[in-house]
């Protein structure tokens, strides 16, 4: 009998590096949004403290590259769009928003060939959640 091999492609958590490279990539992109002038527009949507806005995009981060759903474990279903309603966002939030992620990405040592493949997804949902006519 041959041997079965193991022919499962790794998730895209698996591929970034786990835990600890998602938690710096997130943590990387709340510190520029908080340093850097060009995300201030994002940043005012945010309260004072990050600390919970960070986990919850590392918790849904998590999941959404395939690693343990932390996210819906503790909040439910994201309902991202429903979520995000109660802000103004549009093309300038938008592209603020993917700016600070290709830079954190870029910072945390992420593979080129990856961020552009999330960059692509990211971009999608970033330009879904516009809300407001520019």
């Amino acid at each position: 009998m041959a041997a079965m091999t193991d022919t499962t492609a790794p998730t895209l958590y698996e591929t970034i590096g786990g835990a600890p490279v998602l938690r710096q990539m997130v943590d990387r992109f709340y510190d520029l949004m908080e340093l850097e002038p060009e995300f201030a527009g994002i940043r005012s949507m945010h309260p004072a403290s990050t600390d919970g806005s960070r986990d919850k995009l590392y918790f849904f981060l998590t999941g959404w590259m395939g690693g343990p759903d932390l996210y819906i474990e503790q909040f439910g279903h994201p309902r991202l769009r429903a979520r995000h309603l109660p802000y103004a966002i549009g093309t300038g939030e938008r592209d603020q928003w993917l700016r600070a992620m290709a830079w954190a990405m870029e910072d945390t040592g992420i593979e080129e060939s990856l961020r552009v493949r999330l960059m692509e997804s990211f971009y999608q949902t970033a330009d879904w959640m516009r809300n407001k006519a520019d």
